[in-house]
């Protein structure tokens, strides 16, 4: 039998000969409805998040939270149910194929929205936003593998632009559904609303996404297999290296998630017009993944993602030394935020895909051990950040700051101090010299 190692050489080399065309093909699908279906069937995460956020106030009103900081669990619980079972979802998927592993945990999350819908107790909620959760990572994990899957290198982080370019319209137009459905009737509907789109995607995968990895490419499911591809994942540099950073941005959105209801509705008092506010953010984050996807193939994901991070850094520094003096005026606070979270767009987009790239034939796993990681942790330390709200932009910056610095020092510990540049970046760059988009 193959051992893991030049199973994952071999895959490797393998990706480095698919292009856009035939790597959408290897589940039937052109690329324009690969990079739809993918980007749709992750958004459903993304909605089950953002839906949430306009009603959070009726969630705490409803369900007698005394502590307005604590309805932000209703995000948080979710997140760490998502986080923590990654884990275990990487080696079933690559084991069993990732299809039916998908059309488990779609069937989980619509079956636990439909459940959260009739909760009637706010402990109950979080017991099944946390379920619900577990069957988004399930989601989360099979959509990443099968994208790995199919692309490679450069290749892999352009699709995984032009996915985040659709998923981002969800969280453009998700608060606003949210709010729209609390205006005419009760929070428990937006949790129906979800299910109900859980449902479609269930029928969607189901008839239309073949399997991407072939049996013979499958890894046994035993302990040793397991325990094999976790030191392999872990003892990996890069991929280590850039898991710290992921983490750390995944803290970064985290916190704000957690805190823009908040931010918004109780700093500037516009709590009608957190949806626009939002949905500006989000579009934003659509720019910077379009340009990303734009630009990768020509400067490389290390240039771009090590150049938005330090930038990055030096914006919430700006932000935080601003906020010490005071309330910044909501058009400086909300550039600040807007612009931020387009670097994060950016530097989400390409660690993803330099954490995977020396993984290869490991996608699966690989992609659960990160995630766990950069969710799980990402979820304890957004939501410290956001627990620290006391009515200031300071906690929020100020966590943006420290989160910017530290995967500086990550970054460099993984490519051993040396930024923007890495031997196969030249490689890259000769071998895609002559592509189009």
């Amino acid at each position: 039998m193959t051992s893991i190692s030049q199973q994952s050489s071999l895959d490797e080399r393998q990706s480095e000969h698919i292009d856009g065309v035939s790597g959408a093909a290897r589940l039937g699908m052109g690329l324009a409805e690969f990079i739809v279906t993918i980007a749709v069937m992750t958004a459903s995460i993304a909605l089950a998040i953002d839906s949430m956020l306009p009603a959070l106030p009726s969630i705490g009103q409803s369900l007698s939270v005394a502590n307005a900081n604590d309805t932000q669990l209703v995000i948080g619980v979710f997140l760490l149910g998502f986080g923590v079972s990654q884990i275990f979802f990487g080696s079933i998927s690559d084991a069993f194929g990732r299809r039916v592993v998908l059309l488990g945990g779609l069937a989980f999350f619509t079956l636990g929205s439909f459940a959260a819908s009739q909760a009637a107790s706010f402990e109950t909620l979080l017991v099944l936003r946390f379920l619900q959760g577990i069957g988004a990572a399930a989601i989360r994990i099979t959509t990443m593998a099968v994208v790995r899957d199919c692309f490679g290198g450069r290749e892999m982080a352009r699709v995984m632009s032009y996915v985040m370019i659709v998923f981002m319209i969800v969280p453009i137009v998700a608060p606003s559904l949210g709010q729209l459905v609390i205006v005419y009737a009760s929070w428990h509907w937006v949790f129906i609303l979800i299910g109900g789109i859980g449902a479609v995607l269930f029928i969607w995968a189901m008839t239309r996404m073949k399997e991407s990895l072939p049996p013979e490419d499958r890894l046994p499911l035993s302990v040793g297999a397991v325990l094999s591809g976790f030191r392999t994942v872990l003892t990996n540099r890069i991929t280590c290296g850039y898991m710290i950073g992921l983490t750390l941005f995944s803290a970064v959105i985290c916190a704000y998630v957690v805190s823009v209801q908040q931010v918004f509705g109780e700093v500037y008092g516009l709590v009608d017009w957190l949806p626009i506010a939002f949905a500006g953010t989000a579009g934003g984050i659509a720019v910077a993944n379009f340009a990303n996807g734009f630009f990768v193939r020509s400067f490389g994901m290390r240039r771009i993602s090590h150049a938005a991070m330090i930038l990055f850094t030096l914006l919430a520094a700006i932000g935080y030394a601003l906020s010490l003096a005071g309330t910044p005026a909501f058009a400086i606070s909300y550039l600040l935020f807007s612009i931020l979270l387009m670097f994060f767009a950016v530097i989400a987009t390409n660690f993803t895909a330099i954490s995977l790239e020396p993984m290869g034939h490991l996608a699966g796993t690989a992609t659960a051990i990160t995630g766990f990681v950069s969710t799980t942790g990402g979820t304890l330390l957004g939501a410290g950040v956001g627990q620290l709200f006391n009515g200031t932009l300071q906690p929020l910056f100020g966590g943006f700051a420290l989160f910017g610095l530290f995967t500086i020092l990550a970054t460099l510990w993984a490519e051993r101090g040396k930024l923007f540049t890495h031997p196969g970046d030249k490689d890259a760059a000769h071998e895609h010299g002559g592509a189009h988009m």
